[in-house]
């Protein structure tokens, strides 16, 4: 009995340590909510730097779910949060079309680069189309790293892909090697392989690791990451917190939420750039 009350008690410290991972801690007796988010917006330092103005002002906390726009997709399909804040706007559009979302508003945007090794081995730098990059990339056979997690990054690249005319997963555990993990993970594994990736540009101007690895390619129109909000319908999930989620959504599409997230800077580079419709 000694043993199993020991096991237990490891699985329960456990337990709150994992959800002290995923979810920022309420104040007793605050009134919360639950946002599924990109891992993006939480590992730049986004959520850091504006959420403690929106609960200073409000009182609501909240907590934040980063993981894939894919992931954070289907929890808010299922109930799992009160507002999805991500990055595919096809996919949000599809969520509030089947009724999961009550309406969808352009947030804030900022673009995507090709990372790759300092010698670029395949002589992409300085390219200008991007699929013209990613087609040189697979003609060379040169090492690259994807997310392959279905988040927001992970769609865009395999749409950039599809429109250079190139199937990768014919290339997959070859040239091609796909992470099954967030954007940092991928690029530490890039870093350590020598190979390329793709990154929204916030998660690579906040991430440490550089090692070897450079911006080789940037500033394609196609590259643009528009980043939505939406708040989960209630005719769906009534558990949901209307009030509490839309005053969350108003702040970020006001004057003063928006003027937060142009106020966030790493590096003395601004890392989002509102775009709410005034």
């Amino acid at each position: 009995m000694k043993t199993a009350r020991t096991v237990l008690s490891v699985l329960a410290v456990t337990a709150g340590a994992f959800a002290g991972v995923m979810f920022a801690p309420a104040a007793a007796g605050a009134e919360s909510i639950v946002v599924q988010s990109t891992t993006s917006t939480q590992n730049s330092g986004l959520f850091d730097f504006i959420l403690p103005k929106f609960t200073a002002k409000t009182g609501i906390e909240v907590r934040v779910v980063a993981v894939g726009t894919g992931q954070a997709l289907k929890n808010a399909r299922n109930g799992d949060g009160d507002v999805l804040l991500v990055h595919a706007k096809p996919s949000e559009e599809k969520f509030v079309s089947d009724g999961y979302g009550v309406k969808r508003s352009d947030l804030m945007y900022n673009d995507f680069v090709i990372v790759g090794p300092r010698a670029d081995p395949a002589g992409v730098r300085g390219v200008q189309d991007v699929t013209a990059a990613l087609a040189t990339l697979a003609g060379a056979g040169a090492p690259f790293a994807s997310r392959g997690d279905d988040s927001g990054t992970h769609k865009k690249e395999l749409h950039l892909w599809k429109d250079a005319g190139i199937d990768p997963q014919k290339g997959s555990g070859q040239w091609y090697r796909e992470t099954g993990s967030g954007m940092g993970a991928t690029l530490n594994t890039a870093a350590g392989m020598g190979a390329y990736t793709m990154s929204d540009r916030a998660t690579w101007i906040a991430f440490k690791n550089k090692g070897d690895l450079e911006i080789l390619v940037e500033g394609d129109k196609r590259l643009f990451n528009q980043y939505g909000v939406i708040l989960v319908n209630p005719q769906m999930h009534p558990h949901v917190k209307v009030k509490a989620g839309q005053a969350f959504i108003d702040w970020l599409l006001s004057k003063e939420g928006q003027a937060a997230i142009a106020a966030y800077r790493l590096n003395d580079q601004q890392l989002f750039f509102p775009n709410a419709e005034s």
